[in-house]
């Protein structure tokens, strides 16, 4: 496969086409219309909308940033029950906005991408479907996300356990726990929403953890109907309370975690918070303590808001496995220590593939060059988060250097607004090809590996933090070194000129 010319129809059949239905493509098709941009259509592998709110059901399962910055700015929610709604919220809201910009039209459900190949000579993208079907656009805005393909974990044995066993990202909401003996393999995001939820109703609860995470309370209020009626009455309140929150998570985090080298302090401030939580949580276990205390500077793996995780462990029937899992049996889990424990469930929450699943199929640039394989021999990297070299009329809400660490939906945003910029521009000059040039691209990618230098990824402890935030290469693509107000500001200055404006050779389309 070349990806020079040949196969694809000369004129496409969309000017853009977006590859998911998650947030991040909900975004782009708002952010396409929006900017007068109606020939599109939304691609996604799953029966509805809602990407990783679509597919994760498990019991407990919440956001873990305050609904008041993870959502549209331009769309505020009056029906969130709870400062940190539940899943099937964000499922609502998914829907609302669907509904509200009238997408529904622009959407092709059970469409799963296989291969995408750049035509050349006629300057489209061919995207190719699991149905054997294919189509084509102008332009495509990848927003694939990062949180869709479960990773279960590497060890010896699972296809012997004669038990039930589920992931947490493929939750049978069927399955009932109740009078259970259930092991927990996992202790990330997904663990700490889970143990607390599944804890008082099985007979008994194992959870393995390789590495404790960094957790702090969760300011999870009830929003009082009266507060519901001002928000849906005055939409200008969430905002002013999302520019607080959006403040708060920047200062507390976002700055801590990207000027290290210069404000250590907030770091290990936000570990001592954490520490004392924890000191309240499991009050006089020391040992239990030590055990739940991460070794590793905050910021290295992802830290999380907490409702119950720490002092569900101090139940009689739960306990903490630190020993390392050796192997699966038919009946349970060895552990190194030669120790087996019997169970009926399995519950698998081992996060997802994130690094290795960017882009989540094969994707072919200019001279049929794959983009999964250039990143793997010349390491992760874009131009401002967003392009790359050698593949034209591409863009990512969710790649390599995107994702600030604040809000979700503010990354969306200022990725959104790249792509349209560059869209639009292409559009003025009439042009069927954008882009970015070389050594414009070379020179953001280094500006990003200098800046990286500042950050807590740098410090030694990372090492043990088992963070899917770090590449083999010990970079660290899943986060963008800059602050969500900049990354925002740089989407909309950066120069249009540091893209490359084309026309399609005359002969080769309309």
């Amino acid at each position: 496969m070349t990806g020079r010319g040949g196969g694809a129809r000369e004129t496409p059949e969309h000017e853009v086409l977006v590859v998911g239905a998650g947030f991040s493509g909900i975004g782009a098709a708002i952010g396409l219309l929006r900017a007068g941009i109606e020939d599109f259509l939304v691609l996604d592998e799953q029966d509805d909308v809602g990407g990783s709110w679509h597919a994760n059901r498990y019991p407990g399962i919440a956001v873990d940033i305050s609904a008041f910055s993870y959502s549209f700015a331009f769309e505020p929610f009056a029906s969130w029950s709870r400062a940190f709604p539940p899943g099937e919220e964000l499922r609502a809201y998914a829907h609302h906005c669907v509904r509200t910009y009238g997408l529904r039209p622009r959407l092709r459900l059970n469409a799963r991408v296989v291969r995408a190949e750049y035509h050349e000579t006629q300057h489209v993208w061919e995207l190719f479907l699991a149905d054997g079907t294919s189509t084509t656009a102008r332009f495509v805005i990848c927003a694939t996300g990062w949180l869709t393909k479960p990773k279960a974990p590497d060890i010896e044995g699972f296809d012997r356990f004669a038990g039930t066993v589920v992931h947490t990202a493929r939750w049978d909401p069927a399955l009932d726990l109740t009078g259970r003996r259930v092991g927990v393999i996992g202790t990330g995001a997904s663990a700490i929403q889970l143990v607390p939820e599944i804890a008082p109703v099985v007979e008994r609860l194992h959870v393995y953890q390789r590495t404790p995470t960094w957790i702090f309370p969760k300011p999870d209020l009830p929003l009082p109907e009266a507060v519901r009626a001002l928000f849906g009455a005055a939409p200008w309140t969430q905002r002013v309370i999302r520019l607080l929150t959006d403040t708060v998570t920047e200062l507390s985090f976002v700055i801590a975690m990207i000027h290290y080298r210069r404000f250590p302090l907030l770091v290990r401030g936000g570990e001592a918070f954490s520490r004392l939580y924890l000191r309240t949580q499991v009050k006089g276990d020391r040992d239990l303590m030590d055990r739940l205390a991460p070794r590793y500077r905050l910021g290295c793996k992802r830290p999380s808001f907490g409702k119950g995780y720490w002092r569900a462990f101090t139940r009689d029937n739960v306990r903490l496995v630190t020993e390392p899992i050796e192997r699966i049996t038919e009946t349970g889990i060895v552990t190194a220590d030669g120790g087996e424990q019997r169970f009926d469930v399995l519950v698998l929450a081992t996060g997802f593939r994130v690094l290795d699943n960017l882009p989540p199929f094969p994707l072919h640039g200019l001279d049929g060059r794959e983009l999964r394989e250039f990143w793997r021999t010349e390491r992760f990297q874009t131009y401002e988060g967003s392009s790359v070299k050698s593949f034209p009329n591409l863009w990512f809400i969710v790649g390599p250097y995107s994702f600030t660490g604040g809000s979700w939906f503010g990354m969306i945003d200022y990725q959104v607004t790249h792509a349209l910029r560059v869209i639009g521009e292409a559009r003025r000059r009439r042009a069927t090809q954008a882009v970015v040039r070389p050594e414009k691209h070379d020179r953001s990618f280094h500006r990003t590996l200098r800046r990286q230098r500042n950050t807590v990824f740098f410090h030694d402890s990372c090492r043990t933090a088992n963070s899917y935030y770090f590449d083999d290469r010990g970079d660290a693509p899943a986060v963008r070194p800059a602050s969500t107000y900049e990354a925002a500001w740089r989407a909309r200055h950066f120069d249009l000129d540091d893209y490359r404006y084309d026309r399609v050779r005359s002969g080769a389309a309309p």
